[in-house]
């Protein structure tokens, strides 16, 4: 069973500065693995976001978090990008 969340979340740097945007997520179930990940378009593009890599919280509605890992960027627009995230431990959706 795929469970999905798609909307606003917030990506919390290691620096604790947040980042607004959208996140499209699902879970995916290989051989008894529970992971999770997806993508994340931030609604602005700081230095400190294109060097986040590790250590980084994912915050959705409701106060739900899941920590996450920045798998690749890619260049949507001039102004934008889209983030693999990788999931780690329980998905917050």
């Amino acid at each position: 069973m795929t469970t999905t969340y798609s909307g606003p979340a917030r990506l919390i740097l290691v620096d604790g500065a947040c980042i607004s945007g959208m996140a499209s997520l699902s879970t995916n179930q290989r051989g008894g693995l529970n992971g999770w990940g997806g993508t994340f378009r931030p609604d602005e593009i700081t230095t400190d976001l294109r060097n986040a890599v590790e250590g980084l919280h994912l915050e959705l509605p409701y106060d739900r978090v899941g920590t996450v890992a920045v798998t690749g960027i890619r260049k949507l627009l001039a102004t934008q990008v889209l983030m693999s995230l990788a999931g780690r431990g329980p998905a917050p959706f």
